[in-house]
């Protein structure tokens, strides 16, 4: 039997909602009815499937209110929740429209044995299951699954049990398209859920900490699946002595702070040229200044509550840490408790190192430690100096000079003059670096590919002998 879960509502730190997951055999026979179901959706083909979801997102959009509700009691933020679905909406469209020409079939063509033919046939995993995170509930649970769907699985997707609230008004949604009933599936739980979820499907997508993360990829290493693992990071960004102080300090407070930071491609460590640092701090202090908490009503304000209470115990162990080794406080720098709803306001630290936490340990909250530097080859010497590689930021005044320092990041997608660009450009094929993640890109034509096993047929065009056959005359 799996365990109930009682969840917080982050604006108010009331028990508010209860989990009660599905048992262990239902589990498994929800999994067993999907992967029934699979085999009518791929043969359905293509063109089907794009109906169904152009369906689908047509009854996302009837209940957008109740879902952008919904995941406001689950995050405590609004102005996220509204992104959220709409991105969801734009990835549809996307992905229907990229479909066509991602699963088209190659013609036969000739081997280096000319009477041997080559024909491949791309063949969709029957189960994928999807372990999602907290932070951002619905988008993070659907970036994996919608390509997923167009290429022929079924797909079980668990949501984090820190925000579920979502789930019910999705599985409505779900519910009012009859192809997509019975291939895919929302399920409550927690990490026992979701452990025992690996055993039931055929390839699995997670997103969340390096620390679960491994645990997902040992599970899977035991069923012999593939698994697709997004995990922290503690990017970087460059601030060259020719940048554009306006630009980068705009770019930086936001790909700091959004989402109150509890994005994995937050940025968490900040790199500037002495000769500019001053300057820096100066302007970045006065920009995070401006920024007001979304309190106490949901629409006011830009910054909204931490939304996991053990997110803002790291975060209030990490500024500690950074204060008793000397780091200096410009704003912010404290856990704050406002009706009962954890917050904490941009925060700008300096005379910090890589011996304090905040430097080195994913912080996931509007944390800005920064440090100055020397030269370029001690910039990015501190830039690497990390177990993570999820992504970067480089300004610099011309694209070539960013770009000459981009070159030796160890990162997966590098933003040249502005941060956090992963979130909003889905073209571009990436892979995380370190203990930032592994498998294929999520984003670009990979992401969708990801989903599909290759089968070649070859095919003897001519009845005469084989060369290479025994000579039994």
């Amino acid at each position: 039997m799996f365990n109930s879960y009682n969840v917080r509502n982050p604006r108010t730190g009331q028990i508010d909602y209860v989990i009660t997951p599905l048992t262990p055999e239902q589990l498994v026979q929800q999994c067993t009815n999907l992967r029934e179901a699979q085999i009518n959706w791929q043969q359905s083909g293509l063109a089907k499937r794009i109906e169904a979801m152009q369906a689908w997102k047509q009854t996302l959009l009837s209940q957008k209110e109740e879902i952008i509700k919904a995941l406001t009691s689950d995050t405590g933020r609004w102005l996220e929740s509204v992104t959220e679905v709409d991105s969801v909406i734009s990835s549809i469209d996307r992905w229907c429209r990229l479909a066509p020409e991602l699963l088209s079939e190659a013609e036969a063509k000739s081997t280096a044995i000319p009477f041997i033919h080559l024909q491949n046939q791309s063949v969709p995993y029957q189960l994928v299951g999807i372990i999602s995170p907290w932070n951002f509930p619905l988008l993070l649970s659907l970036i994996d699954t919608i390509p997923a769907l167009l290429a022929g699985c079924a797909v079980v997707v668990k949501p984090s049990e820190i925000t579920p609230r979502f789930i019910q008004v999705l599985r409505e949604t779900i519910a009012c398209v009859p192809q997509l009933r019975d291939i895919l599936a929302y399920i409550e739980g927690a990490g026992d859920t979701g452990a025992a979820l690996i055993k039931s499907v055929d390839l699995v997508c997670f997103t969340g900490s390096v620390a679960t993360g491994r645990k997902v990829a040992e599970a899977a290493a035991r069923q012999f699946i593939p698994a697709f693992l997004e995990l922290g990071g503690k990017d970087p960004a460059v601030v060259l002595a020719s940048a554009d102080l306006e630009l980068a300090t705009s770019a930086i407070l936001w790909g700091s702070v959004v989402n109150v930071g509890q994005s994995c491609l937050s940025i968490e460590r900040i790199y500037v040229a002495e000769a500019i640092f001053e300057d820096f701090i100066n302007k970045l202090v006065e920009k995070a200044k401006r920024l007001r908490l979304a309190y106490p009503t949901v629409e006011e304000g830009q910054i909204g509550p931490i939304i996991a209470q053990r997110q803002a115990e790291i975060i209030a162990l990490h500024l500690q840490d950074a204060e008793q080794k000397g780091a200096i406080v410009h704003c912010g720098g404290a856990i704050e408790k406002l009706d009962g709803g954890l917050w904490c306001r941009p925060t700008v630290l300096t005379q910090v190192n890589h011996g304090m936490k905040v430097m080195t340990e994913e912080t996931f909250g509007p944390i800005m430690p920064v440090m100055a530097f020397a030269s370029k080859e001690q910039a990015i010497k501190l830039a690497n100096d990390t177990i993570y590689g999820l992504s970067a930021a480089v300004f610099a005044d011309s694209e070539a000079e960013a770009i000459a320092v981009a070159n030796y990041l160890n990162a997966g997608a590098i933003s040249i003059n502005d941060a956090g660009l992963t979130a909003l450009i889905h073209e571009a094929e990436k892979n995380a670096f370190k203990f930032s993640g592994i498998g294929g890109s999520r984003m670009g034509a990979a992401a969708m590919k990801r989903f599909m096993r290759k089968k070649a047929f070859l095919i003897k065009k001519e009845t005469i002998r084989d060369p290479w056959w025994f000579n039994m005359q």
